[in-house]
């Protein structure tokens, strides 16, 4: 099994290395860079916080605590905690509401483009402060490191008041998020 994965992916990269030399080439012939390949080096993109329609499908740019709420099963990644759950009820939300939205953001997808190892990387706004972390890519995403597509691949990011609202209301963190300069709603 070993040897056959090693085989897998000598064949993928020599794939890969003839799939790049005719896209440059094709690229070049119509006067078009190609798109960086930056895997395995430490980079910078960027991009726009955005949905996508798809299939008869809206997916707006926010999830948010209701909607974790409404798809809560108890049941292996539907199952909230407790104390999320109860909390989400009250709608106990202390500062970390979006104002836009008049509720707590849990993720939102941008356009960023990510490949495999950026999982947990910072999201900055346009100020620099950090709005998310990035955690995945939905699945039209995956083909990017070949063929990138703005208007298909989305990444995934936690929301930056979700994860003070967790450390907050549910884990208690209240001295963590004091040496962090975040005043917390709960005693610590």
């Amino acid at each position: 099994a070993q040897r056959a994965a090693k085989d897998r992916a000598g064949r993928t990269q020599a794939a890969r290395a003839t799939y790049m030399q005719g896209l440059s080439a094709y690229r070049q012939a119509i006067g078009r860079p190609v798109y960086p390949d930056a895997n395995g080096s430490l980079r910078i993109t960027w991009g726009k916080v955005t949905g996508r329609a798809r299939d008869g499908q809206i997916w707006t740019p926010f999830t948010t605590a209701e909607g974790l709420l409404a798809k809560h099963t108890g049941q292996a990644e539907f199952d909230a905690p407790d104390a999320a759950v109860a909390a989400i009820r009250a709608r106990d939300y202390g500062p970390y509401v979006a104002p836009a939205l008049g509720t707590l953001p849990v993720d939102f997808m941008s356009t960023v483009d990510i490949t495999n190892g950026n999982s947990g990387s910072a999201t900055l706004n346009a100020r620099g402060e950090l709005v998310g972390l990035v955690f995945d890519g939905t699945l039209e995403g995956v083909i990017a490191d070949w063929a990138p597509d703005a208007d298909r691949n989305r990444s995934i990011h936690v929301e930056s008041r979700f994860m003070l609202w967790t450390m907050d209301k549910i884990d208690g963190a209240g001295r963590l998020l004091k040496e962090m300069g975040v005043q917390p709603t709960t005693r610590p």
